[in-house]
């Protein structure tokens, strides 16, 4: 089987950070979390690099990013664009939010041959999660139902000390299937444990930091463009009456959708893994220290690329 592909989502920006925090550095020379998740693509054994992207930082990305790693592995470049909608609709006046991760990926269509993996360029998920999802995807393919898989995190190596977090709750069978996601928009860290809010603060409920989260590193073949296609135009037909300026379509709802209706399965692929990312600005340090530990740990060498 071909090498899969990655896609890696670019496109959004950094409101609560402040800034394309995508291309902000986190070691001293110059690398970006972005790079770190690339390093491990390749080594896992990763054939392709496909970011998702706002065209009008294409020049940018190529500087930073894309011209360095072009070196290494094959590049491509997806632009996530308002006006690429299905014929038929249009954009409502006064949007100016993106359609959301499902159509960011679907974004790709055209651009992808075969299994492919699906992560945030804002996110470092770690060397066995690029391994785990890599071997996944070279040994599966579709039969009677489409075969996908996801990794998940154990929440409390999710959280941050400086704010809230969003994060998939996973349901998962005995087997090791995914049978839901949960979107928790509020969760943070309380003393040992966590807590998530659904009234913006009001009230909290615990739950176990031991809990399973996507941090959305996915893994599919190629039958999921087509449905995301399919879902994208119900999609527009269901929210633009309601919310024509913020609605959007995700990714983890359109898999959720999938399992529901029987169509598909995903194998949750657990990893002991530390998530980092920079959701708030005082993030930062906390991902500059963590880099550096793991680099003298032998982990990651100086310099590449």
């Amino acid at each position: 089987m071909r090498k899969p592909a990655l896609v890696i989502m670019a496109a959004g920006m950094g409101s609560r950070y402040g800034g394309l925090k995508q291309i902000d550095p986190v070691d001293p020379q110059g690398h970006m979390i972005i790079d770190f998740s690339i390093y491990d693509a390749i080594r896992a054994g990763f054939g392709k690099i496909i970011f998702v992207i706002k065209k009008e930082n294409e020049a940018l990305f190529r500087e930073r990013i894309g011209d360095r790693v072009a070196r290494s592995i094959d590049v491509a470049y997806a632009f996530q664009e308002l006006e690429n909608i299905p014929e038929g609709f249009s954009v409502p006046e006064g949007r100016v939010k993106p359609w959301g991760t499902g159509h960011a990926v679907l974004s790709c269509k055209g651009m992808i041959d075969g299994p492919f993996a699906v992560i945030n360029a804002d996110d470092y998920y770690g060397a066995e999660a690029f391994a785990l999802i890599r071997d996944y995807l070279s040994s599966h393919e579709d039969d009677e139902k489409y075969r996908y898989a996801m990794v998940s995190y154990i929440l409390r190596n999710t959280l941050t000390e400086n704010g809230h977090v969003a994060r998939g709750v996973c349901s998962v069978d005995d087997e090791g299937y995914l049978t839901g996601i949960t979107e928790r928009t509020k969760i943070i860290r309380r003393g040992d444990g966590a807590a998530y809010t659904e009234d913006d603060g009001s009230t909290w409920t615990d739950i176990s930091p031991e809990t399973p989260v996507s941090m959305n590193m996915w893994g599919f073949t190629l039958s999921l463009m087509d449905e995301l296609e399919k879902r994208f135009r119900v999609f527009l037909e269901n929210s633009l009456p309601s919310d024509p300026l913020k609605c959007e379509f995700f990714l983890p709802f359109a898999v959720n959708e999938l399992l529901q209706e029987d169509k598909a399965t995903i194998r949750v692929l657990n990893t002991g893994e530390r998530w980092y990312g920079v959701t708030y600005k005082d993030d930062k340090q906390t991902v500059m220290d963590a880099i550096q530990k793991m680099k003298d740990e032998g982990k990651y060498p100086k310099d590449w690329y």
